[in-house]
C-alpha cells in the first residue's frame, strides 16, 4: 500500500493499522466489498484506496455511525463546516473545552444525533472509543490532553474519502444476517464481529453481540453459496488468547496477523505482541498459497 490512506478520526477496534497486511489475503479484482459490521469502514476506505471492487457495501447497527459515513462521503463539505463550528466552540465555552464536551454528548444523548455531533465526540473522547452505557447513553469521557481531531485533519481526509467511494457505495444499517442473505458469487464479505465478551457489560461498545453458534450458521451458507469471505475474530496477546476460536468444520485457513507491541502491556512493563487472527474462506487459498510464509503465520483450520 503506496502513500497515506486516509481516515475520518481514530476508532477504538478499527483495522485501519493492520489493512495493509489485511488486503494482502483479498483478489485484485471484487465486484463487491462487503462490510457488514464496519465501524468506520477501515477496511473499505483501504480497498477503495487501492481500487479493489467496483462497488462497496457498508452496514454496522450504530445508525449514527452510518450516517456520519454517509454525510462523508455524500455531503463532505458540509460536515467539514459544521464540524469545525463545534470544534472551535471549545475554545469559547465558557466552563472551558472539558465543558463543552459534556454539554455536546448531553446533547446528543437528548437525541440530537446530527453526523457533526458524533463525528465530534469521536474525535474528543478518550481514545476513539464508542462506549454506551446500560440506558442506551453515549458514557465516554474526553480525552483531557487534547481537544481533537483539528478541522483542517478532517477536510483533508473526508474529501479524500469522499472522492475515493462516492457514486460506488451503498450505506445500510441492519442486523448482518440480512446482508448475508443477499450476496452472491463474486462478492467479498470482510467481517470484524465484536469479540465474545465485550457486549452487554458495564460500557457498551456495541449496541447487541453476536451469538457465536448464530454466526458459524451463517458463515456455512457462505460457504455453501460459494461466497468467499475474511474474517477477523480471536487473537493472542504474550502468553493470553482472546476469542473463541471459529471451527474446523468451517475448512477456514487461520492467518495470525502481527498487530505489534501491546500498548496495555508496555504500560505495565512488559514486551508482548499481539497477533490478530484472520480466517480466509477456501476459495482464497489460491492467494494465500502465493504468499511468502515471512509475512505472518498460519495454520490450516481443520
Amino acid at each position: 500500500m503506496n502513500g497515506r490512506v486516509p481516515h475520518i478520526v481514530q476508532y477504538q477496534g478499527s483495522k485501519r493499522m493492520l489493512a495493509p497486511q489485511i488486503l494482502q489475503y483479498m483478489p485484485k479484482n471484487i465486484k463487491r466489498l462487503i462490510e457488514p459490521f464496519s465501524g468506520m469502514a477501515a477496511i473499505t476506505v483501504a480497498s477503495a484506496y487501492e481500487d479493489r471492487a467496483e462497488r462497496y457495501v457498508v452496514n454496522d447497527l450504530n445508525t449514527q455511525i452510518i450516517e456520519l459515513l454517509e454525510c462523508a462521503i455524500h455531503t463532505p463539505e458540509t460536515l467539514i463546516e459544521r464540524y469545525s463550528r463545534i470544534w472551535c466552540e471549545q475554545f469559547e465555552y465558557p466552563g472551558g473545552h472539558l465543558d463543552h464536551f459534556y454539554n455536546v454528548r448531553d446533547r446528543y444523548n437528548s437525541g440530537e444525533h446530527s453526523p457533526e455531533i458524533m463525528l465530534y465526540l469521536l474525535a474528543r473522547c478518550v481514545k476513539g472509543a464508542v462506549r454506551y452505557g446500560r440506558n442506551g447513553k453515549f458514557n465516554q469521557s474526553p480525552d483531557k490532553r487534547r481537544n481533537g481531531t483539528n478541522p483542517k485533519n478532517i477536510a483533508i481526509n473526508v474529501r479524500q474519502i469522499s472522492h475515493l467511494l462516492k457514486g460506488r457505495i451503498e450505506f445500510l444499517s441492519i442486523d448482518y444476517k440480512d446482508i448475508l442473505a443477499h450476496v452472491q458469487p463474486g462478492d467479498l464479505i470482510y467481517m470484524d464481529p465484536p469479540y465474545q465478551g465485550v457486549s452487554n457489560v458495564r460500557d457498551n461498545r456495541y449496541y447487541a453481540g453476536v451469538e457465536f453458534e448464530e454466526f458459524v450458521r451463517a458463515i456455512e451458507m457462505l460457504s455453501e453459496r460459494n461466497v468467499d469471505y475474511i474474517i477477523s475474530y480471536d487473537g493472542s496477546c504474550g502468553e493470553k488468547s482472546y476469542g473463541k476460536e471459529l471451527p474446523s468444520h468451517l475448512n477456514c485457513t487461520k492467518v495470525m496477523l502481527n498487530a505489534g507491541l501491546s500498548s496495555q502491556a508496555t504500560l505495565l512493563g512488559r514486551r508482548n505482541m499481539t497477533y490478530e487472527a484472520l480466517y480466509l474462506s477456501e476459495g482464497l487459498s489460491p492467494i494465500i498459497k502465493k504468499m511468502p510464509e515471512q509475512i505472518c503465520m498460519w495454520e490450516q483450520a481443520g
